[in-house]
């Protein structure tokens, strides 16, 4: 068998046991004599998969019975409607704190619906660093803050929860989710696309108050409100049932590795690995993110010319290091080391980066 380290942001690598798992009981689940991707998502074995699934995120998340978690596909995409449809009007809109791309993708949704202004922003600066809680114009009135927690392309991170008063605040956590200890209450809504850091593509996790979903509008179409999904437990429609088995098998496994506690402490390792090797270059290296806006998820950064970098993608990919090119917004590379990711991979980037600069500075 071979495996590389796959550094890529989205579709990104899986904990090797929960494939192993999958791979183990993929022809016959739970003695059903038939696939996961077979079985009714109306049977018991299905519901008990899509009910602990649940259970195990609000569990790591530390939240109670005034939650839930909903199953919606449509990618983290479709949040960026949905939420506006639900909840904004224009004398109460949504309020947008503008660090990366999604968060201005959610943004530019919400201004179609006319329903949106902007609480802060960075794009001045290229998105380097995000807004720091002084920057923060909060309007009283806003039916709610959003902020991007973490910006995959970008390379930057909120180190802190923004303080929004009563107005709620909602988070799309794609790129963190379940990645560090955070306290979760004081969100009113989070979304995630899981294909990050929790499973494979296909289905959107929404964790929120229990009392704001209630307050969809009931002149939306079906699909497009939060209470359909929260009334049938997200099984209005035939839900994604791999995708939700797959973040079901890591959910547990981060609870089995020593939860939130224990991801903060790799993801910090494998973090400072990759962004002491950009530091200690002297210059070879250089970070597209401020030091006090680094992400822990994604780590940005140039090499001095554009050859040097299609020669390191090359040589990296020869070094079973996979997935490192930059997004075009920002070029250059960029490591995505979610929770999946091994220290050992982190370290092997690490290496390779101190071997390319010796040999190429």
């Amino acid at each position: 068998m071979k495996r590389i380290y796959n550094f890529n942001p989205g579709p990104a690598t899986l904990p090797l046991e929960v494939l192993q798992e999958a791979q183990a009981e993929f022809l016959d689940f739970d003695d059903s004599g038939m696939s996961i991707i077979e079985i009714s998502h109306r049977s018991k074995p299905y519901e008990r998969v899509h009910n602990q699934a649940k259970a195990d995120i609000l569990e790591l998340m530390n939240l109670g019975d005034d939650y839930d978690v909903l199953f919606i596909q449509g990618g983290a995409s479709l949040q960026f409607a949905m939420i506006p449809l639900n909840f904004a009007t224009v004398k109460n809109p949504g309020s947008y704190v503008l660090s990366g791309t999604f968060s201005s993708n959610a943004y530019k949704e919400a201004k179609i619906l006319g329903v949106a202004e902007v609480a802060a922003s960075t794009k001045d600066e290229n998105f380097k660093r995000v807004p720091n809680q002084d920057e923060l114009k909060i309007n009283p009135n806003a039916a709610y803050v959003h902020v991007c927690c973490n910006n995959t392309i970008y390379g930057t991170e909120f180190h802190y929860v923004p303080d929004t008063g009563n107005v709620p605040l909602f988070a799309d956590m794609s790129s963190d989710m379940l990645s560090r200890p955070v306290d979760f209450k004081k969100f009113s809504l989070i979304y995630a696309g899981v294909q990050k850091n929790l499973g494979p593509a296909g289905v959107v996790i929404v964790v929120a108050k229990k009392s704001l979903i209630e307050q969809s509008l009931e002149t939306l179409p079906t699909m497009l409100r939060y209470d359909t999904f929260y009334k049938k437990n997200s099984l209005y429609n035939t839900p994604p049932a791999f995708s939700i088995y797959m973040v079901g098998k890591v959910a547990a496994w981060i609870k089995n590795s020593g939860g939130l506690v224990e991801m903060a402490r790799r993801n910090s390792i494998k973090a400072k690995l990759l962004y002491d090797a950009i530091d200690n270059s002297d210059g070879f290296y250089r970070g597209h993110a401020e030091k006090n806006s680094r992400s822990f998820m994604n780590v940005t950064f140039r090499l001095p010319n554009d050859e040097l970098e299609k020669k390191f993608v090359a040589e990296a990919l020869e070094h079973n290091l996979s997935g490192v090119k930059g997004h075009r917004s920002v070029g250059g590379m960029r490591a995505s080391i979610y929770n999946a990711m091994p220290i050992d991979g982190a370290q092997a980037l690490a290496d390779f980066m101190n071997a390319f600069k010796k040999s190429n500075a």
